[in-house]
């Protein structure tokens, strides 16, 4: 997918010397970290890059030094396809039941873990801010293809057809990589709502001819689910989710009977008709923000501001619309559509939860090519007795479930970094069953095999082969992209045109960062 047609993505690299305050253990300057401002970035170049390590705060991109920060952050993903829900997820998914059809609210707030789950550091925002661009537009808009084409025709060392054939054989590696991702974890059965139904063997087994028998108690389900989401429904960009597929999911939701409850089945369930309350839950696109988001933007904006000041004590002037706008509605992402991907398509999104009317909860979500990546949650802190931050968890690893239905190779639910470090971060260990992202080889390794070795280092490399190496590890940059003079060239040009010194080790930090793939495709702004 990436910018075949579109607009290729557009960097400023900007180094990583300074150390900043970590939102963690507090240390004033232990939190390092690389970080670059994206003008513009496709949803392939950041799938690639999340792949590696980075992840996005506004249209900030950063990635920890692991070696070297205080508290070391690992992209943690959970295989969406095989999740299964613990007791205490069950136990939030009851409870939402149990408010929305009698209007029960519990006694006690339960600790099970911080309520606010799967979200990032909310200091990240502040070196978003530090390293903001200031290169007008115009410099950024690249001149024509021909001429960009002459000038990459310049670099005689490199024969044009050898650069091709290795453009595509780039490309083809990293489709087959993602492929293998998708692919079922060895020794366990894959609950993809597609099953794979072997022939009988002769003498045996059903009569396809015929129509399957159904259970009394199926038929009853059935009839149940023709009531479906009168209370509960789920819309993306104002077009209603049909009941159909709802129905779909959660029958699929189980592949045998007496197979332990999926989140579907508490998600989709039909409540009765008296329900005290209804929740629907709204996905519209945040960047280009749509009119959907227009419309609902101040109401979503003092959710987020009452938010701040209760649950993380910010004064009353800080949470300004300014930092609501760039930290949580700005993105890089580049909206796109592709005939096998979601309806809803790809980039960022704000997943809006209205309950009865009002919206008490909002999920900044990316859709990307192989995975849902959680940037945020915040929530009217009125209701925080439903743990809304579990809650949206579970919904959104549901509804990485259901794009999946439309987009197979999504099917990965990315919960943004893992820090073991911190105690009270340790909870998106529970999302079952989940990896972490080696720092070394960018190789998933089961979180299981890596607890132990966190145990005794907070800084580690899992992969146990001593030998393995980065594979997508930069191999020639002269062939990293560049933009300079708004002309794209890559770096063995620029390099021979470039007046003053040598800003070589830079480019070769950046480009070992970001990988051989992505230092091919997007463009480093050099002025």
């Amino acid at each position: 997918m990436a910018a075949a047609g579109g607009s290729p993505s557009i960097v400023e690299y900007f180094g990583g010397e300074d150390g900043y305050r970590c939102g963690y253990c507090k240390n004033e300057t232990g939190n390092l970290s690389h970080g670059m401002w994206a003008h513009s970035m496709t949803v392939q170049d950041y799938q690639d890059l999340i792949d590696r390590g980075w992840r996005r705060s506004g249209k900030y991109v950063y990635k920890p030094i692991m070696n070297q920060t205080c508290c070391p952050q690992y992209t943690i993903r959970c295989q969406a396809l095989h999740f299964q829900t613990s007791k205490s997820h069950k136990k939030v998914l009851k409870k939402m039941l149990k408010f929305l059809s009698k209007g029960d609210v519990p006694k006690v707030v339960s600790e099970e873990e911080p309520m606010d789950s799967h979200i990032e550091d909310v200091g990240a925002c502040d070196f978003a801010y530090k390293g903001e661009s200031h290169v007008s537009q115009s410099e950024l808009t690249p001149l024509g293809v021909d001429h960009a084409e002459r000038v990459e025709n310049e670099d005689q060392d490199t024969g044009e057809k050898k650069e091709e054939g290795n453009e595509h054989k780039v490309e083809s590696d990293s489709l087959r990589l993602h492929a293998d991702k998708g692919t079922p974890v060895p020794g366990e059965p894959s609950r993809s709502a597609k099953g794979v139904h072997a022939p009988p063997k002769p003498g045996k087994g059903a009569d396809l001819s015929k129509p399957p028998c159904r259970k009394a108690k199926d038929i009853r389900k059935e009839r149940k689910l023709q009531k479906l989401l009168q209370n509960q429904t789920c819309t993306v960009e104002g077009s209603q989710l049909q009941a159909a597929d709802q129905v779909f999911l959660l029958q699929n939701s189980k592949s045998k009977t007496n197979q332990p409850k999926t989140i579907e089945d508490f998600v989709f369930v039909s409540l009765p008709d008296d329900a005290q309350h209804k929740l629907e839950v709204r996905v519209v696109r945040s960047s280009p923000p749509s009119s959907q988001f227009k419309a609902t933007f101040q109401e979503s904006y003092q959710v987020y501001k009452r938010y701040q000041m209760v649950v993380h004590k910010d004064p009353p002037d800080k949470p300004t619309i300014n930092q609501f706008t760039r930290f949580l509605c700005d993105s890089p992402l580049e909206a796109e559509n592709a005939p096998n991907g979601p309806e809803c398509g790809y980039g960022s999104f704000h997943q809006q939860y209205w309950l009865d009317g009002k919206i008490i909860a909002v999920g900044v979500i990316d859709i990307l090519p192989y995975c849902v990546s959680s940037v945020y949650l915040y929530y009217d802190p009125d209701y925080s007795f439903l743990s809304l931050g579990v809650y949206s968890a579970l919904r959104e690893i549901a509804f990485t479930r259901q794009l999946h239905e439309k987009a197979p190779d999504l099917c990965f639910y990315y919960m943004g970094f893992y820090i073991h470090s911190c105690p009270k971060m340790r909870y998106k260990g529970q999302y079952r069953p989940s990896d972490l992202l080696c720092p070394e080889t960018y190789i998933w390794t089961p979180i299981e095999q890596c607890l132990p070795l966190l145990e005794h280092s907070k800084y580690c490399r899992f992969n146990q082969d001593g030998k393995a190496v980065d594979e997508g590890r930069i191999k020639e940059l002269g062939r990293v992209r560049v933009l300079h003079k708004r002309t794209v060239m890559p770096y063995s040009v620029y390099k021979k045109r470039r007046k003053g010194p040598s800003d070589e080790a830079s480019v070769q930090q950046y480009a070992s960062l970001v990988g051989q793939t992505c230092s091919e495709r997007m463009l480093l702004f050099r002025s």
